[in-house]
């Protein structure tokens, strides 16, 4: 009963730029739908669907972050993260030798 109506999760699979690049091309040709260049390979229709809104974004075909900007986003949150945490560091440091110096 427990496996009615439920997939069994598929393990997180990672993608060369070289395959996402020969898949959106497939697609692009026209020569096959989404779904089906998906189903042929064993990939998920979104992540396809994905790959081809970003390569029309990296082209200047569509509106939206290139994938050099989602990057260069991605590593700054990454730094403006670890940097929010040394300055929580500092203040209770400061607090703590504050305190001591009472």
């Amino acid at each position: 009963m427990e496996s009615m109506g439920k997939k069994k999760a598929r393990p997180r699979r990672s993608f060369t730029s070289e395959f996402k690049a020969e898949i959106v091309e497939l697609c692009r040709r026209g020569d096959r739908s989404v779904g089906q260049v998906a189903k042929d390979f064993d990939l998920t229709e979104t992540a396809v669907r994905g790959w081809v809104k970003q390569a029309k974004v990296d082209g200047g075909e569509r509106d939206g972050l290139t994938s050099s900007e989602r990057e260069e986003l991605a590593v700054l949150r990454r730094e403006n993260r670890r940097l929010r945490e040394d300055v929580e560091v500092l203040k209770r440091a400061t607090a703590f030798f504050a305190k001591e110096t009472r």
